[in-house]
């Protein structure tokens, strides 16, 4: 790894100066990006992270037994390509940090579009000695599909996703946050030693569980609101609603284990889907028994007996959580809203919340069976790949 370091220190065409440590050596900084068939979104990354402000790093690829033409992509544009046999993302970057030598990591994803500063902006915030880990929003890039724009508004909607951090950003330059994703942040990797890395065999929410234990050890995450990263979303309906149960499905088990990464939105939303058949069942039966007559509309007045009550009540309800969508989607983070985008959000965020509850009960499911062993073992994979 060190000829790899050497030849992008050694860049002449560098924008930015390589940041220094105390002694007056440059950081050594190295992008790591786990990945398995997905060689074309992966050209886009490295091409977009050749042309960097901050030239002064080393592309590190832990490619877990891909398929396709990953390595020929990596050998391209100079990566350096670990030949990973992990089955998980945990365990993929483990196994390359383990055999890194630098000083700082910067951690993303395959799908991503890095702006051609993202390396500098993280980069340069580790002349504080009080920073820990840094990191930034990430939204949909510009080229993505309507439907995967109507995602992004729906993952940034204000008051309906309590606690993401996909569109969190807070005023300031930089800010103190408790989680940044994996897929846009930076490491000491002194502190990643200290915690011994990632959790081993943990099939989601590894990044979450990381942060914690960083904190642990008394050391400081900040986020950068300025620095975004493009991320793909998953198209509607069937990957976007796959990648939200694997959501809810790995965030529980996650939380089983470190019960100190649990907030109460992550249990609420297990009881969405029963809470919204009781809903439907209650609004049917409400119609059917007289509760829908018409004198009963747009009035409070008269005698509100159980039909009415079933179909105006739950009714009121249901339209309540489509106002609440359309407000938070309108006043929400996404760069992508619009009128189409915004008015479609009380589906994809009704979409969002009920695979993200199916993937819930099915935790504690798994949870009641296998106890502490529940989400350990294979990553659950919920895109399209080349191979």
């Amino acid at each position: 790894m060190d000829e790899a370091f050497a030849k992008f220190m050694g860049d002449e065409s560098a924008t930015v100066p390589a940041l220094l440590k105390e002694d007056g050596e440059p950081y050594k900084v190295a992008i790591l990006i786990p990945t398995i068939n997905n060689a074309d979104e992966l050209d886009i990354v490295l091409e977009r992270l050749s042309k960097q402000t901050y030239p002064h790093f080393e592309i590190v690829i832990s490619d877990s037994k891909s398929k396709d033409n990953t390595k020929e992509v990596c050998e391209k544009y100079g990566a350096t390509w670990i030949d990973d046999s992990s089955r998980n993302r945990a365990d993929a970057c483990n196994f390359a940090l383990r055999q890194m030598d630098h000083d700082l990591v910067l951690f993303t994803d395959d799908d991503t579009v890095p702006p051609l500063d993202w390396v500098e902006k993280l980069v340069r915030w580790f002349e504080n000695p009080e920073v820990g880990a840094v990191g930034g929003p990430n939204f949909a890039p510009d080229d993505d599909p309507f439907g995967a724009k109507c995602a992004d508004v729906a993952f940034c909607t204000k008051f309906m996703t309590a606690g993401t951090r996909y569109g969190a950003q807070p005023k300031g330059e930089l800010v103190p946050i408790t989680h940044n994703p994996g897929v846009n942040c930076a490491h000491r990797m002194a502190n990643l030693r200290e915690v011994d890395f990632f959790e081993p065999g943990c099939i989601g929410a590894e990044d979450v569980v990381l942060d914690a234990k960083i904190q642990r050890k008394g050391h400081k995450l900040f986020i950068d609101p300025s620095n975004v990263m493009p991320h793909r979303r998953r198209r509607p309906f069937k990957p976007y609603m796959k990648q939200m149960r694997n959501y809810g499905y790995t965030r529980m088990v996650a939380n089983k284990r470190w019960p100190e990464i649990a907030t109460w939105s992550h249990t609420a939303i297990g009881f969405f889907p029963p809470l919204v058949v009781i809903s439907v069942l209650a609004l049917v039966y409400g119609a059917l028994t007289g509760g829908a007559a018409d004198e009963y509309w747009l009035s409070v007045s008269g005698e509100w007996g159980i039909s009415r009550i079933a179909f105006h009540g739950f009714g009121g309800l249901m339209a309540l959580y489509v106002g609440i969508c359309w407000l938070g989607a309108a006043i929400g983070t996404s760069p992508h809203r619009s009128i189409g985008t915004v008015f479609l959000a009380p589906l994809f965020v009704f979409l969002a919340q009920w695979a993200y509850g199916q993937g819930v009960i099915k935790a504690w499911r798994e949870i009641r069976r296998t106890g502490g062993k529940a989400g350990v073992g294979n990553q659950i994979d919920d895109r399209n790949r080349t191979a």
